[in-house]
């Protein structure tokens, strides 16, 4: 008999929580709330999670999240979840929600801002992002009277204002620039200066002391090009170019900037450019023989777990179901806890885990 399978989960966590063992990851049975409850306040590193949708399904356990008869059920008990979850994370940590909307009685019900906003306006939750996950094909849809639904939102979610993220490490590799053989640079995305110099040259909205500098600062701009610190830049000159976001002074510093020097030049990151936040991404398919109808993929959770995870930190998925955040918690070199009350999801999660390093894993009950 395996010792382990019969400590309760007050023995189990602290000590997988402490590292203690060579063990990468924890699956736990049972209610969301209720184990939560048993996890120290402030030793999780990040959450990520999708928890089951309110009356798209019938769940056959009796508990289920998402079976409640009214949408103002289902909030409450998200809440008092979310409510567990932030006092576990530490402070610097993230929590990363994925949810998809119902419609009830052809009226959609606005679901996720519904939680979103109550997150923040009765828990304090800070709302960093909130990413529109497109799902590229969707799902078949025979109604006559609306558009086909091929998106749901991932909304990051931090407990204060400074907290951990790595943006080096979810940056796009920085394409490369060029210098001609007559010594011309031209950057990642085509800019040699030659129509910013021409626009500065021939614009009478610049004085000849704005013009000098203005040309100035695009030299220096392309030398940094040139040295490889920057793969690319915009400039914005004062009636040339539209002003980035507002031209009202008193919000725009950019604006501002544009009013007293007549131009701005804006840098592209020499390691590359951030993800935006809409993401072309393929619902995971590989696992329908299951029986999890919803298994988000693997690849919805790398910006998250890369950004704002340490390497050797700790994810929880509350709602694990086929253990896809876990395994590529692992995957990535992060530790994970998985939460479900499907002992049949769970076997799932174990089996996929295994797969891929066996010896590492063991379910437990």
């Amino acid at each position: 008999m395996d010792t382990a399978n019969s400590q309760p989960n007050s023995n189990r966590i602290p000590e997988f929580l402490a590292g203690k063992s060579s063990q990468q990851y924890l699956l736990l049975s049972g209610n969301a709330l209720d184990i939560l409850k048993d996890i120290p306040s402030e030793s999780i590193d990040m959450t990520i999670t999708s928890p089951p949708y309110w009356q798209q399904r019938k769940y056959t356990h009796p508990h289920s999240i998402g079976n409640e008869p009214s949408l103002s059920d289902y909030i409450d008990n998200l809440l008092q979840v979310f409510a567990e979850v932030k006092r576990i994370l530490k402070p610097e940590g993230s929590c990363w929600l994925n949810l998809g909307d119902t419609y009830r009685h052809k009226n959609l019900q606005g679901i996720p801002w519904r939680i979103a906003i109550a997150l923040q306006d009765t828990q304090g939750w800070i709302l960093r992002n909130d990413v529109i996950w497109h799902k590229i094909k969707g799902s078949p849809d025979n109604s006559k009277d609306k558009l086909r639904t091929v998106h749901e939102y991932l909304f990051h979610l931090v407990k204060q204002p400074k907290y951990y993220y790595d943006v080096d490490a979810i940056r796009k590799t920085a394409k490369s620039s060029r210098v001609k053989k007559n010594g011309q640079v031209v950057t990642a995305t085509g800019v040699s200066g030659v129509n910013y110099r021409r626009q500065i040259n021939r614009t009478s909205e610049l004085d000849k002391l704005e013009k000098a500098n203005a040309l100035q600062a695009l030299d220096n701009a392309l030398e940094k090009v040139k040295e490889g610190k920057w793969f690319d830049f915009r400039m914005v000159i004062r009636g040339q170019q539209r002003t980035t976001h507002s031209d009202a002074v008193e919000v725009s510093g950019r604006a501002l900037e544009l009013k007293k020097k007549g131009f701005y030049i804006l840098p592209y990151h020499g390691k590359g450019s951030k993800p935006a936040d809409v993401w072309d991404i393929l619902p995971e398919d590989r696992w329908r023989k299951d029986k999890h109808f919803a298994p988000f993929p693997e690849e919805l959770c790398l910006i998250p777990m890369k950004a704002s995870c340490p390497r050797g930190g700790i994810v929880l998925d509350p709602f694990v179901g086929t253990g896809t955040a876990i395994l590529t918690a692992v995957k990535l070199g992060r530790r994970g806890l998985g939460i479900d009350l499907s002992p049949e999801y769970l076997t799932v999660a174990k089996e996929r885990l295994s797969q891929y390093q066996p010896s590492l894993f063991q379910l437990l009950p």
